[in-house]
């Protein structure tokens, strides 16, 4: 196979993570219109209208990676036996939520991003509700039509802070 020109990947590789990435500013694009141009706010804003109108609430959730909080437990060094206490009372991203709404204007003190979107979430397991930030979560539904407007607006924002 002849390598790409990063070295690493095939060219029939490299074209398909173009492909993908192409698609999703498409779609960027479709949601954002003018606002693509203008400030971060109205573009949020218009991601944020798009997400309302578009999402199918509830959906199941879950954490893209560990959230904040977890990081020092995860990573290691810790007091497992301590994370596993604080895991029944604060938000994890092993757990499983349903959506069940979105906000915009304020921010909870489970947000790693000031400006992200604020779920409403309810955990499956206890239904414990929690305010989390949309670009920190993923639809476990690979399949749903949520999962990739989720993963659009996450990958969008990490990318235009």
């Amino acid at each position: 196979m002849k390598e790409g020109p990063c070295g690493t990947c095939s060219f029939a590789e490299k074209e398909t993570t173009m492909s993908k990435y192409d698609k999703q500013m498409k779609r960027w694009d479709a949601i954002l219109g003018d606002a693509a141009e203008g400030t971060q706010e109205q573009a949020l804003e218009a991601f944020f209208k798009h997400l309302k109108a578009n999402l199918q609430l509830p959906c199941e959730v879950t954490g893209t990676e560990d959230f904040r909080w977890e990081e020092p437990y995860v990573l290691g060094g810790w007091s497992q036996q301590e994370y596993t206490r604080l895991k029944k009372t604060q938000p994890s991203y092993t757990d499983k939520y349903q959506l069940v709404d979105l906000e915009r204007g304020w921010r909870s003190e489970w947000m790693m991003f000031d400006e992200d979107i604020v779920a409403h979430v309810k955990r499956k397991s206890d239904g414990k509700e929690f305010d989390l930030g949309l670009a920190e979560l993923r639809a476990t539904d690979k399949k749903s039509h949520s999962f990739q407007l989720i993963d659009d607006y996450a990958v969008w924002l990490v990318n235009n802070r």
